[in-house]
């Protein structure tokens, strides 16, 4: 685990003004997941953030996943904190740390891969099947890739909220759903092929790492040593005090919902803001360590030579 000196953050509601602090922009995919985490460092209902800092201030930056892991790895605009899909990593590395807290793993479960009738994933396979997929480099996409390796099928990059629509009109023989699809793809007329998330626990007994959440490296140089460490403190207190105030949570995660019932909601954000979220600990480092060599002895990623985690003042001293 990565351990910097910390730096001492203020997280009384009274800040001095915010045009003194340094701006930092966090970057989150519009699901109920990630807006449950985060509303503390924003604040809700036109009232200030729950969780302050004497030396920073945050900006909210929705951005879709797929969008998020380009930008993440093009730049120039990098953001100073967001989430990327865990198959990305390897490719940015260079730029952002992963944080100890944020991430979204499932426990047996995760991405479905889903057809427009009941299939075996014999059947589907048989055939050079076309499949939507969220973005080329999600972790969907990737976990898809080691699950049919050795099978010819066509990826058809589709925004994750057409992928059901595209697998029922008969544009693509199967897709991918992530975010809530993973919970109404049933109730969309869609049939389950298979759970991705189910096929990699079986494999490996591991956890599977959807998406994680990053600082950029330099900002440790930009504005000490340290800052890295007091970033992520910031990022525990926002995932602890969400958790704390569950209810209130859970009706602003509502709004990222896209129209889905509260107790639809409700459920996704319980599997996908678990113990594994906030702290990934060495159980999460090695989930991502394993998918992420077993990706690259497929080709279908970079090699990355070291994972490690930012962890915050407290989790530090913990761990």
């Amino acid at each position: 685990m990565t351990s910097m000196t910390s730096m001492t953050s203020m997280t009384s509601k009274t800040s001095p003004s915010p045009d003194d602090r340094i701006l930092l922009r966090l970057g989150h995919s519009p699901d109920p997941d990630d807006a449950f985490m985060w509303w503390p460092l924003f604040g809700i209902d036109g009232e200030g953030p729950e969780i302050v800092s004497s030396r920073f201030r945050f900006e909210q930056v929705e951005i879709d996943i797929e969008a998020a892991n380009r930008r993440a790895e093009i730049g120039p605009d990098r953001l100073e904190i967001t989430a990327f899909s865990c198959g990305q990593y390897p490719r940015v590395a260079g730029h952002y740390a992963i944080t100890a807290c944020g991430s979204s793993m499932g426990e047996g479960y995760g991405p479905k891969l889903v057809a427009a009738r009941p299939m075996a994933m014999s059947e589907l396979a048989a055939a050079r099947p076309r499949i939507a997929i969220p973005g080329n480099r999600t972790t969907a996409a990737m976990t898809l890739g080691l699950r049919l390796q050795g099978i010819d099928y066509e990826a058809v990059e589709t925004p994750f909220e057409e992928v059901g629509d595209r697998v029922l009109s008969g544009l693509v023989d199967a897709g991918v759903v992530i975010h809530e699809g993973q919970l109404t793809y049933e109730a969309d007329g869609l049939h389950l092929v298979e759970d991705l998330g189910a096929w990699w626990w079986a494999e490996t007994g591991e956890p599977l790492p959807l998406g994680v959440n990053a600082v950029r490296r330099d900002l440790e140089q930009l504005h000490g040593e340290g800052t890295l460490q007091e970033i992520a403190g910031l990022l525990e207190r926002s995932v602890g005090f969400a958790i704390e105030h569950r209810d209130r949570s859970v009706s602003y995660a509502m709004g990222f919902g896209r129209g889905v019932p509260r107790e639809t909601a409700d459920r996704f954000i319980e599997l996908y803001v678990n113990q594994l979220t906030v702290d990934a600990g060495a159980r999460g480092l090695s989930a991502v360590n394993r998918l992420l060599t077993a990706a690259a002895d497929a080709g279908l990623v970079p090699v990355v030579d070291q994972i490690d985690f930012v962890r915050g003042t407290t989790m530090a001293e913990e761990g």
